[in-house]
């Protein structure tokens, strides 16, 4: 178990080449900062009082704005681990999240409204003042062994990745594949980072009897506008790679492309799913863009900075699939939009799914899920 003292994860290196270009310098101004997806901290929507910054004279406060802010990590005493939905939009019952926050940076992000529950901003704080469970394990296997336990499918990945930066050091999300090996029960797994190959070992074991179902997020070829809309994940190329990695060991892949952005990522669907194929995924799935609370204006201002020159193209486009509006929370529409536009993205979709062969996805084996005998303590052999 991962030492529950707090620590502090550095960003890294903290300073630019000097053969930066002036581009690069400008956007600095602008307020956006190296390895970070959000442009603003957005106060917490549940707070009775807002604090408001003020300069104390020494200049603290223009160094805290276009400083790179470092990544802390917190503990958490979780007392269960598996969460439950009925939502008809989803394809699965229960879910585990070991990380609250993603050091991922995805502007696009439909969690990080999630932040302000813990009193923290859905912005800047959402992707640098990140949580964990470091019990997560061990109170899985609590509860799979439970006599009223029924087994169904977990997901790993619905909120924040499993595979973001902090689980290299922390290895949570590899211990509770190791619970669900150990049990055969299923499990499948989103994520946008090629890190899931560290765990080739128990995810090619688990695919041998049916149990794992891993999907690669991937949201555009294009490496720099993926830079600037999800700094801190895999290059799309390491995510197609690790589609191959994964196929050649025999463990189920798909690729998600999501999400689907109105004239910035739109136009590459084909492409992505034509990608995937060649690298071996069976399986494909879309989300159009989703802009919940905090996450709209986050995106607007985001989208203002880094390209202001389509900007309000951008934002029609999404109104124009949304019914007029940036967001419609309606079950059955939140993950597809309504309208004309929307219709004929669902039939480019279906269309490249059929021609390219990723219809190829099997359903999981829950039949195999054997509870394996509690370890006896050496000490009761005495007696």
């Amino acid at each position: 178990m991962p030492d529950p003292s707090p620590i502090r994860i550095g960003q890294g290196q903290q300073t630019r080449s000097a053969a930066r270009t002036l581009d690069e310098r400008s956007t600095s101004l602008a307020g956006i900062r190296h390895g970070r997806g959000a442009t603003l901290s957005l106060p917490d929507r549940h707070a009775a009082q807002q604090a408001s910054p003020v300069d104390d004279g020494w200049g603290t406060l223009a160094e805290g704005e276009d400083g790179a802010p470092r990544t802390e990590l917190s503990f958490e005493a979780a007392r269960t681990i598996i969460t439950r939905n009925t939502s008809p939009d989803l394809g699965f019952d229960r879910s585990i999240n070991a990380y609250r926050g993603c050091e991922h940076g995805c502007i696009y992000c439909y969690a990080r409204p999630t932040h302000a529950w813990l009193g923290l901003s859905p912005g800047l704080d959402f992707e640098t003042r990140l949580t964990c469970k470091p019990d997560a394990a061990r109170l899985l296997e609590q509860e799979l062994r439970r006599p009223s336990y029924q087994p169904r499918p977990i997901a790993l990945g619905t909120n924040t990745d499993p595979y973001q930066p902090v689980e290299r050091t922390q290895a949570i999300t590899r211990a509770i594949l190791a619970v669900l090996e150990r049990f055969s029960h299923p499990v499948t797994i989103v994520t946008k980072s090629a890190g899931i190959l560290r765990d080739l070992d128990i995810l090619g074991d688990m695919a041998a009897r049916r149990l794992v179902h891993v999907s690669l997020s991937v949201t555009t070829l294009d490496p720099d506008l993926a830079r600037r809309m999800e700094p801190r994940a895999s290059t799309p190329a390491r995510r197609l790679e690790a589609i191959a990695a994964l196929a050649r060991a025999g463990i189920p892949t798909s690729v998600m492309a999501a999400p689907m952005i109105p004239a910035l990522t739109d136009h590459e669907l084909e492409a992505i799913l034509k990608e995937a194929a060649r690298a071996g995924a069976s399986g494909a799935a879309y989300v159009l863009l989703r802009l919940p609370l905090e996450v709209a204006p986050l995106f607007e201002d985001w989208l203002a900075r880094h390209y202001p020159d389509r900007a309000q193209h951008v934002l029609r486009r999404i109104r124009a699939m949304r019914g007029g509006a940036l967001y419609d929370s309606t079950f059955g529409r939140r993950g597809r939009g309504e309208g004309a536009e929307a219709d004929l993205l669902r039939q480019r979709f279906l269309r490249a799914r059929r021609a390219l062969g990723l219809d190829r996805e099997r359903p999981l084996d829950c039949s195999r899920f054997a509870p394996p005998p509690l370890r006896q303590d050496p000490q009761l052999s005495l007696f």
